[in-house]
Formats: C-alpha cells, sequence, structure tokens
C-alpha cells in the first residue's frame, strides 16, 4: 500500500464538517464530493495491487478524483457554503495531487 494512503484516509475524516455544511445548502455538490473523495481512496487502493496499464489507470483515476474534490471545495466556497476553506485538508490534498502526479509521470 502507497504511504499516502493513510493520507487520503485522514482526508476523509476531514472534510465530514464540510460535507455536513454543503449538505444543507446544496445535496447534488455534496454528492458529488463524496463520490470524489471516496474514489481517491479507492483507486490508489485497487491501484496498489494491480499491475502494469491497470495501475497507471487507477492512479489516473484517483488523480483525476483528487482533483476533482480540491474543486468541489472551492466550488462550495465561492458559493458561500462554507465560509473558508480548512487550510489542513487543502494542503492534504494538494500532497496527494502531487504524489499521484509523479506516479502517473513514472509510470
Amino acid at each position: 500500500m502507497l504511504r499516502i494512503y493513510p493520507v487520503i484516509l485522514e482526508t476523509l475524516t476531514q472534510l465530514r464538517s464540510a460535507l455536513g455544511q454543503i449538505e444543507r445548502r446544496d445535496s447534488d455538490l455534496a454528492r458529488q464530493l463524496r463520490r470524489s473523495a471516496t474514489s481517491v481512496l479507492l483507486n490508489v487502493a485497487e491501484g496498489s495491487y494491480s499491475r502494469g496499464k491497470s495501475r497507471a489507470a487507477r492512479y489516473h483515476t484517483a488523480l483525476g478524483s483528487a482533483r476533482e474534490t480540491l474543486a468541489c471545495l472551492e466550488a462550495a466556497h465561492a458559493l458561500g457554503y462554507v465560509a473558508s476553506l480548512d487550510a489542513a485538508v487543502v494542503v492534504q490534498l494538494n500532497r496527494v495531487i502531487g504524489t499521484l502526479v509523479r506516479l502517473v509521470g513514472a509510470s
């Protein structure tokens, strides 16, 4: 398993509060955020035990989902659903994105 996996799991835990706030204002955006954030974790887990092109495809999907997760949070902030973005969550998502960019570039 990749060392970034626990970071992704912790980020999911830290998204609970924002998810609740977003859910009250926009259930569609909350659902999108939940799906994309969960997809990061699941695709990294699946990719960790895949080989070759399948592994690269899972990491590409995880990367796209990580970027989508960040975009959902930014949209929620822009629309006033959350007062501010949790800086720690943004840092962790950028760390995940950076790691996945390096993995995808190396594959």
